[in-house]
């Protein structure tokens, strides 16, 4: 899921020692610009906090996922993203140049087969 909005909030880096090692995290907070703004707080959790760089006031897009889980009785949930963009970049920037792709118009216009590759229902491909 995807949530555009504004970074109004930075809360301290929170780190600590689990039963699979070290762990760190970051929660944010952003407001949306609809009618009736939201307030939604966002967790980054390891490696992501660093590849994921944003600043107070910047407008950016966050890409989660939501969970819940249960704690004696209670349900929490917690708001988890795994990517924040600034919200003028265009999509899925690709990080290296891709190959050219085959628009066709590269094609030869004269195509020779053989007798025994090609019939008058055979297509060349």
């Amino acid at each position: 899921m995807d949530l555009k909005g504004k970074v109004i909030l930075n809360m301290p880096l929170v780190t600590g020692e689990g039963k699979n090692g070290q762990w760190s995290k970051q929660e944010f907070l952003i407001e949306t610009g609809d009618q009736y703004p939201k307030k939604v707080m966002f967790g980054l959790m390891g490696n992501k906090i660093d590849q994921n760089p944003y600043s107070i006031g910047q407008e950016v897009v966050v890409s989660f996922d939501a969970e819940s889980r249960e704690y004696n009785g209670r349900y929490f949930t917690n708001l988890n993203a795994w990517k924040v963009t600034p919200a003028g970049s265009p999509p899925n920037q690709p990080t290296q140049p891709s190959a050219p792709q085959n628009n066709h118009t590269d094609a030869p216009t004269n195509m020779s087969f053989s007798s025994d590759e090609s019939t008058s229902d055979d297509l060349p491909f």
